[in-house]
């Protein structure tokens, strides 16, 4: 490997045009030259989330404009790139296709290699970009479309050790908040509510709490919340709050066990573990201050250093696919063929049983 690789990402898998270049130097050092990133937010607020068709077109229109915005922004040409890494999936296929063709494009027109990157690689592998932190760790990924506890032991190499059975927790947020009729996009907005809320009004389930093996569920904890508001309708106001206090802590009392569970068994499995061990947090949910804060609360307890990567690098962003990029090169794979294709589903375990939500499912990280 050359002292210095420079990688433009691309970023299309859902409702966020992005493109970063991002360098890294032969002692493993880097550098985030440049990253932008679009949002359709107000695209698809109206239908109460991600319209597929208008995903892809708003990705046609963007893409090309965020590309020389991000070459700007790095202060350098196409020429001076030494490779393209594009997100090739899990994802809407609409959108793969427009960042992957592009890239493609690109990689042809320049004679440049291309890697065409999982998106959930890019999550798993960004808290190396931005705490230098060494293999193995534990990974929490948590967002609309995936729940999963993955032990990153390498790149490329990854063990899914816990996945959703019915729905994803990002999506159960969105859908508490449509059913109680907060705005899109919900998550933050039942965060929002929660502050002015009593936790203790309605016990709702805790999903497969207690049980030994580390998977989620949260369907169930979905249709308790449904049936609490319908007995009390019309809901008021505080009502509201309450119930997404509520929801709220059945969420972190849930990953309080699941997770607890996660952080023992890698203990087990890494007796000799030289170091502090490390929990990852990456997805959109993320952001959600009383995750991030059980999860603090656990890690501390446990001995386990806790890492959340800044907010914008926890969403969809082209700063982690290029990373990834650059975490293949420097371990000498070989670039993809120009003819890969975009995949809706993606496991990063491939070997693991196959279950919803456990990144076979085209759905946003």
């Amino acid at each position: 490997m050359t002292s210095l690789l420079r990688i433009l990402g691309i970023e299309t898998s859902c409702d966020e045009t992005a493109a970063a270049v991002v360098e890294r130097h032969a002692d493993g050092t880097s550098q985030v030259l440049s990253d932008v990133v679009l949002s359709q937010l107000e695209e698809h607020s109206a239908y109460g989330g991600v319209v597929p068709e208008i995903a892809a077109r708003a990705h046609v229109e963007a893409l090309d404009t965020l590309i020389e915005e991000a070459l700007k922004r790095a202060n350098m040409s196409l020429e001076d790139v030494d490779a393209i890494a594009a997100t090739s999936g899990p994802g809407l296929i609409g959108g793969l296709l427009v960042g992957l063709m592009t890239g493609k494009a690109i990689a042809r027109a320049t004679n440049k290699p291309l890697y065409a990157i999982n998106h959930l690689e890019g999550h798993a592998l960004t808290a190396r970009l931005t705490d230098g932190l060494s293999f193995p760790y534990l990974m929490l990924l948590v967002s609309g479309g995936h729940t999963q506890l993955i032990l990153v032991r390498g790149v490329g190499e990854y063990e899914r050790w816990g996945t959703t059975i019915d729905d994803a927790l990002g999506e159960a947020f969105d859908k508490t908040a449509k059913l109680l009729g907060l705005p899109y996009p919900g998550g933050p907005e039942v965060e929002r509510a929660a502050r002015s809320g009593n936790p203790d009004r309605f016990d709702f389930p805790r999903p497969l709490v207690g049980e030994a093996r580390l998977d989620f569920s949260f369907s169930g904890l979905k249709t308790a919340v449904r049936q609490a508001a319908l007995a009390i309708q019309p809901l008021n106001e505080q009502d509201i709050v309450d119930i997404c206090a509520s929801f709220q802590r059945a969420i972190s009392r849930t990953l309080k066990d699941r997770i607890g569970r996660g952080l023992q068994r890698f203990r087990a499995e890494f007796p000799t573990f030289a170091g502090e061990p490390a929990l990852v947090v990456a997805g959109g949910v993320a952001a959600n201050l009383e995750v991030r804060g059980t999860l603090q609360a656990l890690c501390d307890k446990e001995g386990f250093r806790f890492i959340a990567p800044p907010l914008r690098l926890c969403t969809d962003n082209a700063v982690m696919i290029a990373w990834a990029g650059l975490e293949r090169m420097a371990i000498g794979t070989a670039a993809d063929d120009l003819e890969v294709q975009p995949r809706t589903r993606w496991p990063l375990d491939a070997t693991a049983q196959t279950l919803i939500g456990h990144g076979k499912r085209g759905a946003k990280a």
